[in-house]
């Protein structure tokens, strides 16, 4: 499914919709549904400082796994800018954290899920890992000091010293809880952008 507002192109994937229905069907469509919350709050954390900083997406795809903004005027954009583009998306999680968490604190139970869910996602993508928001900022910080080359063999390497104990920590996970594989889910998800990251540009 795909539609344009302005000058971004936005697509949708139908997998997320299946996936939601699946959900539905197994009775945790809440917990999805705080997920995805908590992934708009993100991603809207990085648009918000691109219309600020006056450089809109090029396009927005929205897809099972995560909400991929590209931004090929990036690469254009000084190292401070850059870095505030990044650091929005974490943001505006802690800060949903913060806000969710005294609701829960001063009100009801139902604002605790919402809250677990930004601090998750925020702390998942401030990880050096080079297709998360911590990897990108390594590299930019890297590159500005050592070269590209330099840059680049450092986010590898960080990302695979994360991968690793995250996965030894994810099987035991699974192992103990009999059946929680969400830990090693992320790995998975972690490993497969590895694979397919391009580096063009994209939040």
């Amino acid at each position: 499914m795909k539609f344009r507002i302005g000058s971004t192109d936005i697509s949708v994937s139908y997998l997320l919709v299946c996936a939601a229905a699946i959900c539905v069907v197994m009775g945790a469509f809440e917990g999805f549904v705080w997920c995805c919350a908590a992934v708009t709050v993100h991603e809207s954390g990085h648009l918000a400082a691109m219309c600020a900083l006056k450089n809109p997406p090029e396009s927005i795809c929205v897809s099972l796994f995560e909400i991929k903004i590209k931004d090929r005027k990036r690469q254009k954009q000084s190292l401070k800018n850059s870095l505030i583009i990044i650091f929005s998306g974490p943001a505006a999680n802690f800060v949903c954290f913060i806000l969710f968490y005294l609701l829960y604190l001063e009100c009801n139970e139902i604002f605790l899920p919402a809250s677990i869910a930004n601090l998750s996602v925020g702390l998942f993508n401030i990880l050096p890992v080079i297709s998360l928001d911590g990897g990108q900022a390594l590299f930019l910080l890297c590159r500005e000091k050592f070269g590209e080359g330099f840059a680049q063999r450092a986010v590898c390497a960080a990302s695979f010293a994360i991968l690793f104990p995250l996965t030894a920590l994810g099987l035991l996970v699974l192992f103990n809880s009999r059946g929680n594989f969400s830990l090693l889910l992320v790995c998975v998800y972690i490993v497969f952008s590895l694979i397919m990251r391009n580096n063009e540009g994209d939040i």
